[in-house]
Protein backbone atom coordinates (compact mmCIF):
# COMPACT_ATOMS: atom_id res chain seq x y z
CA UNK A 1 0.00 0.00 0.00
CA UNK A 2 1.18 3.51 -0.78
CA UNK A 3 1.04 4.75 2.81
CA UNK A 4 3.18 1.87 4.12
CA UNK A 5 6.97 1.64 4.01
CA UNK A 6 9.57 -0.90 5.04
CA UNK A 7 10.74 -4.47 4.62
CA UNK A 8 11.87 -5.42 8.11
CA UNK A 9 9.91 -2.75 9.94
CA UNK A 10 6.47 -1.71 8.73
CA UNK A 11 5.56 1.96 8.94
CA UNK A 12 1.99 2.98 8.11
CA UNK A 13 0.86 6.61 8.14
CA UNK A 14 -2.79 7.61 8.40
CA UNK A 15 -4.97 10.69 8.60
CA UNK A 16 -5.79 13.88 6.70
CA UNK A 17 -4.58 17.44 7.17
CA UNK A 18 -7.89 18.74 8.57
CA UNK A 19 -9.30 15.47 9.91
CA UNK A 20 -9.63 14.51 13.56
CA UNK A 21 -6.00 13.50 13.73
CA UNK A 22 -2.97 12.04 12.02
CA UNK A 23 -0.76 9.21 13.15
CA UNK A 24 1.37 6.19 12.47
CA UNK A 25 1.91 2.57 13.36
CA UNK A 26 5.40 1.10 13.44
CA UNK A 27 5.62 -2.69 13.53
CA UNK A 28 8.58 -5.06 13.69
CA UNK A 29 10.54 -3.13 16.33
CA UNK A 30 12.34 -5.33 18.88
CA UNK A 31 11.39 -5.15 22.54
CA UNK A 32 13.67 -3.53 25.09
CA UNK A 33 14.74 -0.41 23.14
CA UNK A 34 14.87 2.72 25.28
CA UNK A 35 12.61 5.63 24.24
CA UNK A 36 13.14 9.19 25.46
CA UNK A 37 9.84 11.00 24.85
CA UNK A 38 11.33 14.40 25.74
CA UNK A 39 14.01 14.01 23.09
CA UNK A 40 11.35 12.88 20.63
CA UNK A 41 9.18 15.92 21.37
CA UNK A 42 12.14 18.26 20.86
CA UNK A 43 12.68 16.65 17.46
CA UNK A 44 9.00 17.00 16.52
CA UNK A 45 9.08 20.67 17.54
CA UNK A 46 11.64 21.34 14.81
CA UNK A 47 9.02 20.42 12.21
CA UNK A 48 5.90 21.77 13.95
CA UNK A 49 4.05 24.66 12.24
CA UNK A 50 3.47 28.21 13.42
CA UNK A 51 6.70 28.72 15.35
CA UNK A 52 8.37 31.49 13.32
CA UNK A 53 7.82 34.10 10.61
CA UNK A 54 8.93 31.85 7.74
CA UNK A 55 6.36 29.06 8.30
CA UNK A 56 2.59 28.72 8.12
CA UNK A 57 0.67 30.63 10.83
CA UNK A 58 -1.30 27.45 11.59
CA UNK A 59 -0.29 26.40 15.10
CA UNK A 60 -0.35 22.79 16.24
CA UNK A 61 1.40 21.37 19.31
CA UNK A 62 2.10 18.05 17.57
CA UNK A 63 2.21 16.12 20.84
CA UNK A 64 1.85 12.40 20.07
CA UNK A 65 -0.38 10.16 22.15
CA UNK A 66 1.13 6.67 22.23
CA UNK A 67 -1.58 4.04 22.17
CA UNK A 68 0.63 0.95 22.23
CA UNK A 69 4.16 -0.36 21.85
CA UNK A 70 5.93 1.66 24.57
CA UNK A 71 5.83 0.72 28.26
CA UNK A 72 7.79 2.37 31.07
CA UNK A 73 10.18 4.03 28.65
CA UNK A 74 10.97 0.95 26.55
CA UNK A 75 9.55 -0.74 23.48
CA UNK A 76 7.52 -3.77 24.52
CA UNK A 77 7.45 -5.68 21.21
CA UNK A 78 3.89 -4.72 20.26
CA UNK A 79 3.28 -2.45 17.27
CA UNK A 80 3.97 1.17 18.21
CA UNK A 81 0.91 3.30 17.51
CA UNK A 82 0.78 7.07 17.96
CA UNK A 83 -1.84 9.73 17.29
CA UNK A 84 -1.52 13.51 16.90
CA UNK A 85 -4.82 15.34 17.17
CA UNK A 86 -5.50 18.23 14.80
CA UNK A 87 -6.63 21.21 16.87
CA UNK A 88 -6.38 24.23 14.56
CA UNK A 89 -8.22 23.44 11.34
CA UNK A 90 -10.10 25.73 8.91
CA UNK A 91 -11.55 23.35 6.36
CA UNK A 92 -13.82 26.00 4.83
CA UNK A 93 -10.79 27.65 3.23
CA UNK A 94 -10.61 24.73 0.80
CA UNK A 95 -14.23 24.32 -0.33
CA UNK A 96 -13.52 25.30 -3.94
CA UNK A 97 -10.52 23.05 -4.58
CA UNK A 98 -12.43 19.97 -5.74
CA UNK A 99 -13.82 21.95 -8.65
CA UNK A 100 -10.93 24.40 -9.20
CA UNK A 101 -7.61 22.66 -8.47
CA UNK A 102 -4.47 24.48 -7.36
CA UNK A 103 -1.68 24.56 -9.96
CA UNK A 104 1.28 22.53 -8.78
CA UNK A 105 -0.73 20.66 -6.14
CA UNK A 106 -2.30 17.18 -6.08
CA UNK A 107 -5.88 18.52 -6.15
CA UNK A 108 -6.45 17.61 -9.81
CA UNK A 109 -4.78 14.20 -9.80
CA UNK A 110 -6.58 13.26 -6.57
CA UNK A 111 -9.89 14.26 -8.16
CA UNK A 112 -9.16 12.04 -11.17
CA UNK A 113 -8.04 9.06 -9.07
CA UNK A 114 -10.66 9.20 -6.30
CA UNK A 115 -13.59 10.60 -8.24
CA UNK A 116 -14.40 13.41 -5.84
CA UNK A 117 -14.49 11.28 -2.69
CA UNK A 118 -11.07 12.52 -1.50
CA UNK A 119 -10.67 14.97 1.36
CA UNK A 120 -9.52 18.22 -0.25
CA UNK A 121 -9.24 20.28 2.95
CA UNK A 122 -5.62 21.27 3.42
CA UNK A 123 -4.61 18.73 0.80
CA UNK A 124 -6.07 15.82 2.77
CA UNK A 125 -3.75 12.82 2.76
CA UNK A 126 -1.45 14.61 0.27
CA UNK A 127 -0.60 17.33 2.78
CA UNK A 128 2.77 18.07 4.30
CA UNK A 129 0.91 17.70 7.61
CA UNK A 130 1.44 13.94 7.20
CA UNK A 131 5.17 14.44 7.73
CA UNK A 132 4.46 14.86 11.47
CA UNK A 133 3.76 11.13 12.01
CA UNK A 134 6.69 10.34 9.72
CA UNK A 135 8.81 12.32 12.19
CA UNK A 136 7.43 10.29 15.11
CA UNK A 137 8.74 7.10 13.53
CA UNK A 138 11.94 8.75 12.35
CA UNK A 139 12.55 10.41 15.70
CA UNK A 140 12.39 7.01 17.39
CA UNK A 141 14.74 5.45 14.82
CA UNK A 142 17.17 8.36 15.29
CA UNK A 143 17.42 7.52 18.99
CA UNK A 144 18.05 3.84 18.34
CA UNK A 145 20.64 4.60 15.66
CA UNK A 146 22.46 7.03 17.94
CA UNK A 147 22.76 4.26 20.51
CA UNK A 148 24.66 2.31 17.83
CA UNK A 149 26.99 5.24 17.14
CA UNK A 150 25.15 6.22 13.96
CA UNK A 151 24.23 9.89 13.57
CA UNK A 152 21.93 11.57 11.04
CA UNK A 153 22.03 15.32 10.47
CA UNK A 154 20.87 17.66 7.73
CA UNK A 155 21.19 21.31 6.79
CA UNK A 156 19.71 23.78 4.35
CA UNK A 157 22.12 23.80 1.41
CA UNK A 158 20.24 26.55 -0.43
CA UNK A 159 17.00 28.52 -0.55
CA UNK A 160 15.93 30.70 -3.49
CA UNK A 161 19.38 30.27 -5.04
CA UNK A 162 21.15 31.47 -1.88
CA UNK A 163 23.68 28.85 -0.80
CA UNK A 164 25.10 27.96 2.56
CA UNK A 165 28.90 27.72 2.66
CA UNK A 166 29.70 25.34 -0.18
CA UNK A 167 32.44 23.54 1.75
CA UNK A 168 30.81 24.00 5.15
CA UNK A 169 30.64 20.28 5.83
CA UNK A 170 33.35 17.95 4.56
CA UNK A 171 31.68 14.86 3.03
CA UNK A 172 34.60 12.76 4.26
CA UNK A 173 34.35 13.99 7.85
CA UNK A 174 31.28 16.20 8.30
CA UNK A 175 31.20 18.26 11.49
CA UNK A 176 27.45 18.14 12.08
CA UNK A 177 27.68 20.29 15.20
CA UNK A 178 28.38 23.26 12.92
CA UNK A 179 24.75 23.25 11.78
CA UNK A 180 22.73 25.98 13.49
CA UNK A 181 19.89 24.93 15.77
CA UNK A 182 17.45 27.82 15.24
CA UNK A 183 17.95 27.90 11.45
CA UNK A 184 19.82 24.83 10.15
CA UNK A 185 22.67 26.36 8.16
CA UNK A 186 26.40 26.68 8.85
CA UNK A 187 26.71 30.30 7.72
CA UNK A 188 24.67 32.80 9.77
CA UNK A 189 25.04 35.37 6.97
CA UNK A 190 23.63 32.94 4.40
CA UNK A 191 20.80 32.07 6.81
CA UNK A 192 19.90 35.75 7.19
CA UNK A 193 19.76 36.22 3.43
CA UNK A 194 17.64 33.09 3.04
CA UNK A 195 15.13 34.35 5.60
CA UNK A 196 15.01 37.71 3.83
CA UNK A 197 14.26 35.94 0.52
CA UNK A 198 11.45 33.96 2.18
CA UNK A 199 9.97 37.14 3.69
CA UNK A 200 10.13 38.89 0.31
CA UNK A 201 8.35 36.01 -1.43
CA UNK A 202 5.64 35.98 1.25
CA UNK A 203 5.12 39.75 0.92
CA UNK A 204 4.67 39.26 -2.83
CA UNK A 205 2.15 36.44 -2.34
CA UNK A 206 4.67 33.94 -3.66
CA UNK A 207 6.90 31.09 -2.43
CA UNK A 208 10.44 29.75 -2.85
CA UNK A 209 12.07 26.33 -2.84
CA UNK A 210 15.49 25.00 -1.93
CA UNK A 211 17.80 22.09 -1.24
CA UNK A 212 18.43 20.03 1.90
CA UNK A 213 21.69 18.13 2.34
CA UNK A 214 21.75 15.13 4.67
CA UNK A 215 24.68 13.23 6.24
CA UNK A 216 24.74 9.84 7.96
CA UNK A 217 27.90 9.05 9.91
CA UNK A 218 29.01 5.94 11.77
CA UNK A 219 27.52 3.45 9.31
CA UNK A 220 29.43 0.20 8.86
CA UNK A 221 30.38 -1.04 5.44
CA UNK A 222 28.15 -3.73 3.95
CA UNK A 223 24.60 -2.38 4.44
CA UNK A 224 22.33 -2.61 1.43
CA UNK A 225 21.79 -4.91 -1.52
CA UNK A 226 22.62 -4.78 -5.22
CA UNK A 227 20.07 -3.93 -7.89
CA UNK A 228 16.69 -2.95 -6.40
CA UNK A 229 17.58 -3.27 -2.72
CA UNK A 230 20.37 -0.71 -2.69
CA UNK A 231 20.84 1.93 -0.01
CA UNK A 232 20.14 4.71 -2.53
CA UNK A 233 16.83 3.22 -3.65
CA UNK A 234 15.73 2.51 -0.05
CA UNK A 235 16.41 6.09 1.05
CA UNK A 236 15.08 7.67 -2.14
CA UNK A 237 11.81 5.74 -2.04
CA UNK A 238 10.88 7.09 1.41
CA UNK A 239 12.27 10.59 0.77
CA UNK A 240 10.10 10.86 -2.34
CA UNK A 241 7.13 10.30 -0.04
CA UNK A 242 7.78 13.76 1.42
CA UNK A 243 5.50 16.26 -0.36
CA UNK A 244 7.25 18.74 -2.72
CA UNK A 245 10.39 16.62 -3.23
CA UNK A 246 11.45 16.78 -6.88
CA UNK A 247 14.88 15.11 -6.86
CA UNK A 248 17.20 13.05 -4.68
CA UNK A 249 20.90 12.63 -5.46
CA UNK A 250 23.82 10.95 -3.71
CA UNK A 251 27.40 12.14 -3.42
CA UNK A 252 28.22 14.55 -6.22
CA UNK A 253 24.98 13.54 -7.94
CA UNK A 254 24.47 14.80 -11.48
CA UNK A 255 27.89 16.50 -11.40
CA UNK A 256 29.39 13.03 -11.87
CA UNK A 257 28.25 13.14 -15.50
CA UNK A 258 30.70 15.99 -16.16
CA UNK A 259 33.72 14.33 -14.51
CA UNK A 260 36.29 11.87 -15.77
CA UNK A 261 36.73 8.56 -14.01
CA UNK A 262 40.06 9.77 -12.65
CA UNK A 263 38.25 12.72 -11.05
CA UNK A 264 35.11 10.93 -9.86
CA UNK A 265 36.62 7.75 -8.39
CA UNK A 266 37.29 7.77 -4.65
CA UNK A 267 40.78 6.42 -4.02
CA UNK A 268 41.04 3.84 -1.23
CA UNK A 269 43.34 4.28 1.73
CA UNK A 270 43.88 2.90 5.24
CA UNK A 271 43.30 4.93 8.40
CA UNK A 272 43.80 3.42 11.86
CA UNK A 273 43.55 -0.02 10.29
CA UNK A 274 40.26 0.77 8.58
CA UNK A 275 39.59 0.96 4.83
CA UNK A 276 38.52 4.50 3.93
CA UNK A 277 38.34 6.64 0.82
CA UNK A 278 40.30 9.86 0.32
CA UNK A 279 37.30 11.64 -1.18
CA UNK A 280 33.59 10.83 -0.98
CA UNK A 281 32.16 11.58 -4.40
CA UNK A 282 30.11 8.37 -4.21
CA UNK A 283 28.32 9.57 -1.10
CA UNK A 284 29.31 6.52 0.94
CA UNK A 285 27.62 3.96 -1.33
CA UNK A 286 29.05 1.64 -3.99
CA UNK A 287 26.86 -0.87 -5.83
CA UNK A 288 23.97 -0.03 -3.52
CA UNK A 289 26.04 -1.05 -0.47
CA UNK A 290 27.60 1.24 2.15
CA UNK A 291 31.39 1.46 2.02
CA UNK A 292 31.88 2.76 5.56
CA UNK A 293 32.16 6.43 4.62
CA UNK A 294 29.43 8.95 5.50
CA UNK A 295 26.29 8.60 3.40
CA UNK A 296 25.67 11.99 1.81
CA UNK A 297 22.62 12.96 -0.26
CA UNK A 298 20.73 16.07 -1.29
CA UNK A 299 16.99 16.62 -1.68
CA UNK A 300 15.47 19.35 -3.86
CA UNK A 301 12.13 20.87 -2.81
CA UNK A 302 9.92 22.84 -5.15
CA UNK A 303 8.29 26.12 -4.04
CA UNK A 304 5.09 25.69 -2.05
CA UNK A 305 2.30 25.49 -4.69
CA UNK A 306 -0.28 27.18 -2.45
CA UNK A 307 0.39 30.89 -2.98
CA UNK A 308 -1.91 33.88 -2.57
CA UNK A 309 -1.21 35.30 -6.02
CA UNK A 310 -4.04 34.79 -8.54
CA UNK A 311 -3.31 31.75 -10.72
CA UNK A 312 -4.91 30.27 -13.80
CA UNK A 313 -6.85 27.06 -13.27
CA UNK A 314 -9.86 25.28 -14.74
CA UNK A 315 -13.38 24.75 -13.39
CA UNK A 316 -13.67 20.97 -13.58
CA UNK A 317 -17.47 21.17 -13.81
CA UNK A 318 -17.60 23.49 -16.83
CA UNK A 319 -14.18 22.99 -18.41
CA UNK A 320 -13.71 26.75 -18.50
CA UNK A 321 -10.55 28.59 -17.52
CA UNK A 322 -10.88 30.29 -14.14
CA UNK A 323 -8.75 32.53 -11.96
CA UNK A 324 -7.99 30.86 -8.64
CA UNK A 325 -7.11 32.71 -5.45
CA UNK A 326 -5.93 30.28 -2.80
CA UNK A 327 -7.09 30.81 0.76
CA UNK A 328 -5.81 29.07 3.88
CA UNK A 329 -2.50 29.19 5.74
CA UNK A 330 0.64 28.03 3.98
CA UNK A 331 4.43 28.12 4.25
CA UNK A 332 6.15 30.57 1.88
CA UNK A 333 9.02 28.06 2.01
CA UNK A 334 8.83 24.55 3.41
CA UNK A 335 12.57 23.88 3.31
CA UNK A 336 13.45 24.85 6.93
CA UNK A 337 10.71 22.60 8.33
CA UNK A 338 11.64 19.84 5.86
CA UNK A 339 15.15 19.42 7.31
CA UNK A 340 14.06 17.19 10.25
CA UNK A 341 11.68 15.33 7.91
CA UNK A 342 14.59 14.36 5.66
CA UNK A 343 16.53 13.23 8.74
CA UNK A 344 13.54 11.16 9.85
CA UNK A 345 13.12 9.51 6.46
CA UNK A 346 16.81 8.60 6.28
CA UNK A 347 16.74 7.17 9.81
CA UNK A 348 13.76 4.95 9.01
CA UNK A 349 15.35 3.60 5.84
CA UNK A 350 18.66 2.89 7.56
CA UNK A 351 17.14 1.29 10.64
CA UNK A 352 15.01 -0.91 8.39
CA UNK A 353 18.16 -2.15 6.65
CA UNK A 354 19.98 -2.67 9.95
CA UNK A 355 17.08 -4.78 11.26
CA UNK A 356 17.31 -6.94 8.17
CA UNK A 357 21.07 -7.29 8.49
CA UNK A 358 20.75 -8.21 12.17
CA UNK A 359 18.12 -10.83 11.41
CA UNK A 360 20.25 -12.32 8.62
CA UNK A 361 23.29 -12.58 10.88
CA UNK A 362 21.21 -14.01 13.71
CA UNK A 363 20.22 -16.85 11.41
CA UNK A 364 23.95 -17.42 10.91
CA UNK A 365 24.44 -17.28 14.71
CA UNK A 366 26.66 -14.18 14.44
CA UNK A 367 26.08 -10.50 15.15
CA UNK A 368 26.75 -7.38 13.18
Amino acid sequence: MSSTYGENLKLSIFGQSHGTGIGMTLDGIPAGLRVDLDVLQAFLNRRAPGQNDYSTPRREEDRPEFLSGILDGFTCGAPIAALIRNTNTRSGDYNNLKTCPRPGHADYTAQVKYGGFQDAAGGGHFSGRLTAPLCIAGGLCLQWLENMGIRVGARIASIAGISDEEAALDPVNPQLDRIGKDFPVCSKDAGTRMREAIAKARAQGDSVGGIVQCFVTGLPAGLGEPMFGGMESRIASIVYGIPAVKSVSFGVGAQAANLRGSQCNDAFSVEDGKIVTVTNHAGGILGGITNGMPVVFTVAFKPTPSISRPQQSVDLRTGKIETLEVKGRHDPCIVPRAVPVVEAAAAIAIYDLILGNTQTHRRKETWI
